[in-house]
């Protein structure tokens, strides 16, 4: 039968909102509350009329409230089949009664993780036993059953209660799957904490439980079907946390570049700009405003900056907008803190591409919190804590004869913050600030050099240069020198540094070594 009657529910919720409305509809259509502890008593300071569930088992809550729904005169009642004549039998012989509708949501555990501070002790006492039991009885006799796991389900069900005096089976069955997806997940955080205390870093199983955002429209390419999955409970400013202000939908490719360009521009304290295409920056630049920064790093390479994505660390205003809509420039994303009102009425209203434009606000750019990246390969998945930013300059050596003057370190350290958000083997020339050649993701490091080089043409006179790992050979350093760089950063560690070494010395060029490598596969 499609239709379920609720004569019975039982409520156990750890977060109450929304609680008193759903029992009020649940009394209109007539069936009996049934209840425990805390949420008894908010239901009944309400003024409504609810059965202890002790009244119910005959049989005390004990042990704190540890034991209270664990009884079989609860789960019979969730779990009879009613078009089961044997279990039907069962349970009148007992004196057993249906239980149709399972209200429940767990004991905080993950928001009591979250706010830290919290002891072991307190982090076990979280740990809901009864709630899962309940969830996942309800939710397997889901054709007779109907569970609610999730306060954003309470309006469907009191919509269907009141126009139908029950529950269907479609319902019943997405609400079941809701409620398995709660408890695994559930499960999941408690079980990577345990296996975290007894292996800190990284566990021997891994749980992943993250929530389906929307489905997208295509992949990488159009035969690709794809889907956008977010970390619940992520709080700090991200792509999966940005309000999208407007514009078309995001493309799988969209959020791709979008996360590189806000993780890039989140380097810098001083106002910067980022161009980015294909998920490496072809401008970016520093100022003292967020349009002169714009306009410079749109300047590092105008061709391919043609239907790029924006990243800002501030505020967008109207002069900012004001330049990225001028004649001939074509954005599909930006993404910044926030976006002034003139700001938005100017990107959005301009002729052709600006109702196409997506805006996306994160709020403020706070620090990252520890962040885990994954990459999946055939049979497995690989896993290490993200590349976040990082004071790479607090021990740099000289290596060369000459140190670089005031200007060109400054621009060595912007460079170098730019080259590790560059696919490897990756290359970037930088002067005043800003970009003046990228090279990108070749498989010959010299050839990311030379790329670099004819990108900036002329502008690599007096630039300097940032690699994200070692010089292999000093073909390198020549290949800079040809096109006037003055100044060069890379880790180091190479057999031949002394090689590199010695080239820089024979063109005049200063050298620094971070000690610290940056590839981005």
């Amino acid at each position: 039968m499609s239709l379920r009657k609720v004569t019975r529910a039982l409520l156990s919720v750890s977060d109450k909102s929304g609680l008193i409305e759903l029992a009020q509809g649940l009394a209109a259509i007539g069936a009996e509350l049934v209840s425990t502890g805390g949420t008894r008593k908010a239901l009944m300071d309400a003024g409504l009329t609810v059965r202890d569930v002790s009244d119910l088992t005959g049989f005390p809550e004990i042990l704190d409230g540890r034991v209270k729904t664990l009884h079989p005169k609860v789960h019979a009642g969730i779990l009879a089949i009613r078009d089961d004549p044997q279990h039907q039998e069962v349970m009148r012989e007992r004196g057993l009664v249906d239980i149709d509708l399972v209200v429940v949501n767990l004991y905080p555990f993950e928001q009591t993780l979250e706010r830290g501070g919290a002891s072991h002790e307190e982090i076990v006492e979280n740990i809901d036993v009864g709630g899962p039991t309940m969830i996942r009885a309800a939710a397997k006799n889901y054709r007779d059953v109907a569970v609610v796991s999730d306060i954003q389900d309470y309006e469907l069900v009191l919509t269907e209660l009141r126009a139908n005096g029950g529950t269907l089976l479609a319902t019943r069955e997405r609400l079941a799957a809701a409620a398995f997806s709660r408890t695994a997940s559930y499960d999941a955080a408690i079980a990577t904490y345990f296996n975290t205390r007894q292996s800190p870093g990284f566990a021997p199983t891994l749980h992943l439980a993250f929530q389906r955002r929307q489905a997208l429209r295509y992949g990488e390419n159009p035969h690709q079907p794809a889907a956008w999955y977010v970390e619940p409970r992520t709080r700090h400013a991200g792509v999966a946390t940005a309000e999208v202000l407007g514009g078309k939908e995001l493309s799988y490719n969209n959020l791709l570049d979008l996360d590189s360009a806000l993780n890039l521009v989140r380097e810098f304290a001083e106002p910067a700009a980022v161009v980015l295409k294909h998920n490496n920056p072809c401008g970016a630049a520093i100022a003292e405003s967020l349009e002169l920064a714009f306009e410079r790093a749109y300047e590092g390479d105008p061709l391919s900056a043609f239907g790029g994505i924006l990243g800002f660390n501030r505020e967008v205003d109207e002069a900012t907008a004001l330049r990225i809509t001028e004649p001939g420039r074509f954005i599909e994303c930006i993404i910044a803190p926030e976006f002034s009102t003139k700001a938005r009425e100017v990107l959005t209203t301009r002729p052709k591409w600006g109702a196409n434009v997506r805006l996306l606000k994160t709020g403020p750019l706070t620090e990252q919190a520890t962040a885990i990246d994954y990459r999946r390969i055939d049979g497995g998945l690989l896993v290490q804590a993200r590349d976040v930013p990082r004071d790479d300059f607090a021990d740099v050596k000289c290596a060369t004869k000459r140190e670089p003057t005031p200007a060109e370190r400054a621009d060595l350290a912007f460079a170098w913050k730019v080259c590790k958000h560059v696919k490897s083997n990756a290359i970037v020339l930088a002067q005043a600030g800003r970009i003046v050649g990228v090279g990108a993701g070749q498989m010959s490091r010299v050839d990311s050099v030379q790329i670099a080089a004819r990108k900036a043409g002329d502008r690599a006179k007096g630039s300097v240069l940032a690699s994200d790992a070692f010089f292999p050979f000093a073909d390198n350093v020549h290949e800079s020198a040809k096109s006037g760089v003055t100044a060069i950063v890379q880790p180091g560690g190479s057999v031949r540094d002394a090689d590199s070494i010695a080239a820089c010395d024979q063109h005049g060029i200063a050298m620094l070594f971070t000690g610290v490598r940056h590839f981005r596969h």
